[in-house]
């Protein structure tokens, strides 16, 4: 009998839950990847980068086996696959919890069953399922420490070797017509990849990260300019390296408190799984319903010139500019731009998440909104509404040389240090003298930050008030 193995954002061949068990229950294995087109944005840096990943694992796994392509609508897909393969009696996968991918295997395993085709699936995503850690009373955690508490506490699953028995697996294209229109598709991908692709480059630069930086990951994560950050969430997000590789080079270092910062970092992408998944619907609403009623400023004007980086916060632009030139964005600039846009702009936080979503070379769904969440105090755990960053003080505080924005504004590079982080306060004369005019060359601040505080805290209160008055508003 033939098994299939439904690749999807696990694109490895080594330390892979499903495909472990495909080769070790089955006779025949079929790899397979099923493309959408309807899923494939053009314009979209994040659809660009899980593409081309999913066409490099295809060429890596084509050298010795081969990867089967189902290209068109899902369900027709599998119809025309149960037709082909007459034998087919199994399918293998590792399942999603949340989002979009939990809804996809609800109504995948109905197929299945309907067919007849038995489900193998597996948690292979995360150290720690969602449903896997509750509080006393069996419920999901809504803040995170006393989760991290009972997190770090359980053991953690340890790599899988795969044993690939090339003579299990189907060599011959099934639908030679599918894979020409995948090859199609990636041609509209750029010439270059935004990152090295594959399960060779993720582990090169997991040794990186592990030998270099994870010493000094507590301090170091935070400045922009050093590009210390582990640089693995790309690789995570496809699948080109395993969760549990991760965690096991981690603990082959000796103690320290960058190894323990970047482990409670592992627990936050576990932490905001498992709240994506209690709240399924925390793309569209704010978890705290407190904050629904915030009056958002609908300016997209505004909303374009911090797409652009053209704010006149140079910490801010930089941030962006990054974000648009290389399709990833430092973390600390992440909360930093974040706080801007809900905070000084007053402009709704899921148009920042449908940006970022669009924009992200490693974007994770439940990463990316509970992030979104947190720096508008919407979400669980959030950031109080009444803490707002000074985009100044983070500049000063977190690029004090003004290296980082020097790169991505230069506009500003010749400004000095005790400039560079507040270019409005230049003189006519001192415009000249560095050749930066405000207003042509870059633009003055957008909004004053104060002032932008105070609506900000006003709009918040406002909305906590309305929801103390509104009839049969659920509180909870």
């Amino acid at each position: 009998m033939t098994s299939v193995m439904w690749f999807r954002r696990d694109l490895r061949l080594e330390d892979n839950t499903a495909l472990y068990h495909a080769f070790e229950d089955s006779d025949e294995v079929v790899l397979l990847f099923q493309v959408n087109p309807q899923q494939f944005l053009k314009d979209s840096t994040n659809h660009q980068a899980f593409f081309a990943s999913v066409a490099h694992f295809q060429l890596s796994v084509n050298k010795q086996l081969h990867l089967q392509i189902l290209y068109g609508d899902l369900a027709e897909s599998f119809n025309k696959l149960k037709k082909t393969l007459k034998d087919w009696d199994r399918i293998y996968f590792n399942y999603d919890e949340r989002g979009f991918g939990a809804e996809r295997d609800h109504k995948m395993r109905a197929f299945f069953k309907e067919n007849k085709i038995i489900v193998h699936d597996y948690l292979d995503h995360h150290l720690h399922g969602a449903k896997e850690i509750r509080n006393q009373s069996g419920d999901s955690y809504k803040v995170f420490t006393p989760y991290y508490n009972q997190w770090k506490q359980l053991s953690k699953p340890t790599p899988i070797k795969v044993n690939l028995k090339a003579e299990k697996v189907l060599k011959d294209p099934l639908f030679p017509e599918d894979e020409e229109k995948f090859a199609e598709l990636c041609e509209a991908l750029p010439d270059e990849p935004l990152y090295k692709l594959g399960t060779s480059a993720a582990k090169e630069q997991l040794e990186h990260f592990i030998l270099e930086d994870v010493m000094d990951y507590t301090k170091a994560r935070d400045i922009p300019a050093q590009d210390r950050t582990s640089r693995l969430s790309p690789y995570l997000r496809t699948g080109e390296l395993s969760i549990r590789t991760v965690w096991q080079k981690l603990q082959e270092t000796e103690d320290s408190e960058g190894k323990r910062t970047f482990e409670k970092e592992l627990c936050w992408r576990d932490f905001y799984n498992m709240i994506y998944a209690a709240n399924p619907k925390q793309k569209q609403q704010p978890i705290q319903a407190n904050f629904q009623f915030v009056q958002w400023n609908d300016d997209a004007d505004s909303l374009k010139k911090w797409q652009q980086g053209q704010t006149g916060y140079p910490i801010v632009d930089a941030a962006m500019r990054q974000l648009n030139q290389t399709g990833w964005m430092h973390n600390r600039l992440r909360m930093i731009v974040a706080s801007f846009l809900t905070k000084d702009l007053l402009i709704d936080w899921r148009k920042g998440e449908k940006y970022f979503q669009k924009s992200l070379i490693d974007y994770d769904p439940a990463s990316n909104i509970g992030g979104w969440q947190w720096a508008a105090s919407t979400g669980t755990d959030a950031v109080p509404y009444f803490r707002i960053f000074n985009p100044t003080i983070q500049s000063e505080r977190f690029d004090p040389s003004g290296e980082f924005i020097r790169k991505y504004v230069p506009e500003l590079k010749n400004l000095p240090d005790k400039l560079i982080h507040q270019p409005e306060k230049m003189s006519d004369e001192q415009q000249s003298d560095y050749g930066v005019f405000l207003g042509e060359d870059y633009p003055a601040p957008m909004v004053n930050h104060k002032e932008a505080r105070r609506k900000a805290l006003s709009a918040y209160e406002g909305s906590r008030e309305f929801a103390k008055e509104a009839p049969g508003f659920d509180k909870d």
